[in-house]
């Protein structure tokens, strides 16, 4: 009996899925599982983990927080850059934010808001700053830590005289970060107002070129789970954790050197140190006491 085509069709297709189910869903993952055991690869293949006294304390590949229960950062280690998923590796992924996210979302009614990526960096760059006491000022960067950007309104759109100018990212009633601008005072942020016809303007403001905090310290990586830290900010940390451990700086920069990667193949990248390796190395050879002065 001759099946009808489109019967035929149907059932053709079936085997095809059923075949490539096999070979894809089950007997691939099956052989690169498999092939990821073998000696020189299983490590990386799991995780990389590394445990002390049997218990798992972080893995060398997947970055990881040194912070207490509210978010604050332990004095003690050295920190590493910022995760837009709060380096949970179920959660990786970048913030999808660019350069042109400059005007925060301010707090209104029951919603808590969103800073731009502007805010961010500003807010990062202020705390750093005051965590390892350097100058924490960015360009286009409030001293309150937020986009230093004004909408300015003109009389016809795009031109004729300002007629009113507002700093997007300050909501009322902070005090704006310029009296005046062009002649014309600067207004507070309101949530929930209209701005969109207002020309965004960012303010670069007198902070140096070359901010005493690194880039990496204040932007989080595409991943959100870098393991490692430049040697620029790695540096920035060293005074502190001398301080705090009770030891001189040559010896923390020495613990910092033997766990700095150098370009990858000699040219592709830059050197990075590896967060969790120092920790765990200090800890060995100077532990920290908190009541010790």
């Amino acid at each position: 009996m001759r099946l009808p085509s489109w019967l035929t069709q149907h059932v053709a297709a079936l085997r095809a899925l059923l075949v490539l189910t096999v070979l894809t869903g089950v007997l691939y993952p099956l052989f690169v599982t498999g092939v990821v055991q073998l000696p020189g690869l299983r490590d990386k293949a799991d995780g990389s983990v590394v445990r002390e006294h049997g218990r798992a304390v972080g893995s060398t590949e997947i970055g990881q927080s040194f912070t207490d229960a509210k978010g604050r950062p332990l004095v003690q280690y050295l920190q590493s850059r910022p995760s837009s998923g709060g380096y949970d590796p179920t959660a990786t992924g970048a913030s999808n934010l660019g350069p042109e996210s400059v005007v925060d979302t301010l707090p209104h009614g029951g919603d808590a808001g969103t800073p731009s990526l502007l805010t961010q960096v500003c807010t990062r760059s202020r705390d750093v700053g005051r965590l390892e006491h350097v100058d924490g000022s960015r360009p286009y960067c409030t001293d309150t830590g937020v986009g230093a950007v004004l909408g300015v309104f003109r009389a016809h759109g795009d031109t004729g005289r300002i007629t009113r100018v507002v700093s997007l990212n300050q909501a009322c009633p902070t005090r704006p970060f310029l009296a005046r601008y062009r002649g014309v005072r600067v207004e507070c942020a309101r949530g929930g107002a209209d701005y969109s016809h207002a020309m965004i303007t960012p303010i670069r403001g007198d902070a140096p070129a070359h901010p005493a905090v690194p880039a990496d310290a204040v932007t989080a990586s595409g991943s959100g789970l870098d393991p490692q830290i430049s040697t620029a900010y790695a540096a920035l940390q060293v005074p502190r954790l001398a301080r705090e451990r009770h030891v001189s700086p040559a010896r923390v920069r020495a613990v910092v050197r033997e766990y700095t990667t150098g370009r990858a193949l000699g040219f592709m990248g830059e050197p990075g140190v590896n967060v969790l390796q120092v920790n765990r190395a200090l800890d060995a050879k100077y532990p920290y006491r908190s009541n010790a002065r």
